[in-house]
This record gives C-alpha cells, sequence and structure tokens, in this order.
C-alpha cells in the first residue's frame, strides 16, 4: 500500500509499507540516486516469508516531493523520524544501503534509534565516502566533484557512468535502463545536493559510535563507489557489530549476489544470538 507521510510544512514522502501484518518489520532506506524500488528482488523474498517492507522515497527521489533544500543528513533522518511516528513503528530493523546507510548513521545518534530493534549497513557510506586529511579509506574528492559538475551539464550520461560501477556482475541492458529510469525519478538538483552533502563535514564518525543496537555490516569486496576499507572502519567502530564479505559483489550488494543477502538478512533479524566468538554470523554460506 503506497502513501504519503507528511514530514515538513511543505514536504511529502512517498512510502510503501507492503504486508501491513507482517511478524517482523523492515524498514529500507535506499541509496543515492535510486528510490525504494531499488530493493524489489527483497521485497519479493521478504513479503514470501511474512515480513513486513517498509520503503521509503527520500525527498527528491522517487514518488516523493522534491523541495529545492533539505538535503542533509540531519534532515534526511528526521524525515525518517516523522514517517516512524506517523506509523507508530517500534522493534523494527533499518536497513539502509550507500547514502542510506549514511542517514540510518545519523538517525541512530540524532533520534537515539527510536524503535530500532536491529541495524543493517550493506555498501554504507560511513563514516565518509572521500578521503579526508584525517581519513584515508575513500574515494578521491575529485570524483564526486565530478559527478556534480556531470549532474548539472549532462545528467543522463551521468547516470549512465555511475551505473556502469553500481554492478560488478554486469546486468542485461534492459536492467541498466530501469536503473536509470529510477535515477530520472529525481530531480537535478537533489541529485546534485546529495552528492555535495558527501563533501560537507558531517561527522559520521561520532554517529557511528553511538551505536548500540545489533548491527550487520554487509559490503562487496568490489565496491567502487564505497570501498570495502569503510565496512572494516565501521565493524571496528560499532559495538556488537557483525561484517560479512560479499567476494563477487560490488555496491550493489543485494543485486549482485541476491540469494546470499536475502538469507544473511532473514538470519540476523531472525536469531538474537547468531555471532560466535570471532565475531562472525554463525550462517552456512551460499
Amino acid at each position: 500500500m503506497g502513501c504519503y507521510i507528511r514530514v515538513d510544512d511543505d514536504v511529502k514522502v512517498y512510502v510503501e509499507d507492503m504486508n501491513p501484518e507482517g511478524s517482523e518489520t523492515v524498514v529500507f532506506l535506499h541509496g543515492w540516486p535510486g528510490s525504494h524500488e531499488l530493493f524489489e528482488y527483497q521485497y519479493d523474498y521478504f513479503i514470501k516469508k511474512g515480513y513486513r517492507c517498509i520503503g521509503i522515497d527520500q525527498r527528491g527521489f522517487g514518488k516523493s516531493d522534491k523541495p529545492t533544500e533539505g538535503y542533509d543528513y540531519n534532515t534526511l533522518s528526521d524525515d525518517l523520524k516523522a514517517v516512524v511516528d506517523i506509523l507508530g513503528l517500534d522493534g523494527f530493523t533499518l536497513l539502509g544501503h550507500s547514502t542510506g546507510g549514511a542517514i540510518a548513521a545519523r538517525y541512530m545518534a540524532r533520534h537515539k534509534g527510536c524503535g530500532v530493534k536491529k541495524l543493517i549497513l550493506c555498501a554504507a557510506a560511513v563514516p565518509s565516502l572521500i578521503k579526508r586529511p584525517y581519513f584515508r579509506y575513500g574515494i578521491d574528492r575529485n570524483v564526486v566533484e565530478n559527478i556534480i559538475k556531470q549532474t548539472y551539464n549532462d545528467r543522463p550520461l551521468m547516470l549512465n557512468d555511475f551505473g556502469e560501477i553500481f554492478f560488478y556482475k554486469k546486468p542485461s541492458p534492459y536492467f541498466l535502463k530501469w536503473f536509470m529510469h529510477l535515477g530520472f525519478e529525481a530531480s537535478g538538483w537533489a541529485t546534485a545536493q546529495i552528492a555535495e552533502t558527501w563533501l560537507g563535514e558531517e561527522d559520521l564518525f561520532g554517529d557511528i559510535k553511538r551505536i548500540y543496537v545489533p548491527t550487520l555490516i554487509l559490503h562487496g569486496i568490489y565496491d567502487k563507489v564505497c570501498l570495502f576499507a569503510l565496512a572494516k572502519y565501521q565493524h571496528k567502530e560499532i559495538k556488537n557489530s557483525i561484517l560479512i564479505r560479499f567476494n563477487n559483489s560490488g555496491h550493489a550488494v543485494f543485486y549482485d549476489q541476491k540469494e546470499k543477502f536475502n538469507k544473511t538478512v532473514e538470519y540476523f533479524i531472525e536469531n538474537d544470538n547468531c555471532v560466535n566468538k570471532k565475531n562472525t554470523l554463525m550462517i552456512k554460506k551460499y
């Protein structure tokens, strides 16, 4: 069931609430520059398992309103809080991919993880997408600056180029067209301003130290957007976290290895005591 939720005086975000009577609730935060539809193959799996799946289009993306401002992590996490409050969510698993992972980290710190039982970060842009003088694990700043420049001058080319590095296993041409379509649903200014947020000093370094719920980190070793080193840093800084390597995945970890991704997420949600002495998930390999 799709609906619009007012998160600000002049802003409504689109929310797809699937299987509302489900036994477990998972809230999905999509990455840039897509929409909640990026998780189509997770919805297929988890609805059949009896889960309630809630997909949110962030402001500026998908079917949500597209204001000219509000693309910092504080505002985006406040939007999530409004959805949580209005739907009365509690005891849910929060799953964030890429920039969605950064929004999830800010939500956990800014709103004290309100309602979150477990957290899943997949290919998350945490704590910094780019290298900084005090952080050497990100991509070069000029890569993001070029994305912003392309967005303002040739957004179709930018989306095409980003699609080329998003996946490790090359999808069909039709799939890539669908992926670009999701990018075109966003406004140009939202697309650029999110990228500008990556360059700012958002202090996700402090946020991840304030995450105390059980946290699952899923990351492809061939990720060219959010480098695998980010996952290792997250694992080191987040207490009670589990890191799972995806050895045949890039940034689209939930597409490149769908079966492993879905079953690992399911196992993590269903089991409270699933960590062995080496702090790894006790689950068979897929």
